[in-house]
């Protein structure tokens, strides 16, 4: 993606490389002469995480579908539901302070590509977070039925492989959260300057991601117990066929050593 739009790629600032920052031109035809190259509000915005997370700065809604094309030319795949979410940023020079938060919305008092790139970041894992917590709610759901079934049945008929399916979706969605969105690790931008930092903090305490990231490895808990639970189930079943195996096993082989006790019993009688 980042060949095909060479032109369009912002230089980076960083080293962080699960992202990149493209910048379209949009100049209104009365839109001429020094200073409109630098002028934000004339410019389209898109930060797309390598993880799956897309974010829009200053466009239409008509618009939207034809950047998000550029993406799609080089998804690896498609999600069934497409998670969105709307956010306000605002520009203010006048502001006293580097920035001021509110409502579903942030004052900057300068909206630069540094800022772009920070907002983007927090909202593309916000945004991939709630994608991973509905993957593991779903995995909540499934072994709450068989809690419920088992409940009633005193049993459950789980296969093996399909509880090594429900291990590996967990496994991989936890290393993926920390790994490839890289939830806990810092951005540079905001380490190097406190205005970043700022901004970076609140944005991450609006959408709280410490306490939902929380929420998601208590829910991941609950299925490793109920993995574990289910694993020791099958293990003891698996051991009790492996008993009766092995005792009708021993039956035929003591049924065998009559049989031949007693025919040579019956060869060796006196006429």
């Amino acid at each position: 993606m980042q060949a095909e739009n060479s032109s369009n790629v912002i230089p980076p600032t960083s080293r962080s490389t699960n992202y990149i920052a493209l910048r379209f031109r949009n100049f209104p035809s009365e839109a001429t002469g020094i200073g409109v190259e630098e002028n934000v509000n004339y410019w389209r915005y898109m930060v797309v995480s390598q993880y799956g997370s897309a974010v829009l700065f200053n466009m239409e809604d008509d618009e939207v579908e034809s950047y998000l094309e550029i993406i799609r030319r080089h998804a690896s795949g498609f999600l069934p539901e497409i998670k969105k979410d709307d956010y306000a940023v605002k520009e203010k020079p006048m502001l006293v302070e580097d920035m001021q938060g509110g409502p579903d919305y942030i004052v900057l008092k300068h909206l630069d590509t540094d800022s772009i790139r920070i907002i983007g970041c927090v909202l593309g894992q916000s945004i991939a977070l709630d994608y991973f917590v509905s993957q593991v709610d779903g995995m909540v759901e499934e072994f709450t039925y068989i809690n419920r079934g088992m409940e009633k049945t005193g049993t459950f008929t789980m296969n093996r492989k399909k509880l090594f399916q429900l291990v590996g979706k967990a496994n991989s969605n936890l290393a993926d959260v920390i790994l490839k969105v890289g939830l806990f690790e810092r951005s540079e931008i905001a380490w190097r300057d406190a205005k970043y930092a700022q901004i970076f903090e609140y944005l991450r305490e609006e959408y709280e991601i410490t306490q939902r990231f929380g929420n998601l490895d208590f829910k991941l808990k609950f299925v490793e117990h109920n993995i574990h639970f289910l694993q020791e189930v099958l293990q003891n079943r698996k051991s009790d066929l492996l008993e009766w195996c092995i005792i009708f096993l021993l039956s035929i082989e003591n049924v065998i050593s009559i049989c031949e006790i007693i025919r040579d019993t019956t060869t060796a009688a006196p006429l």
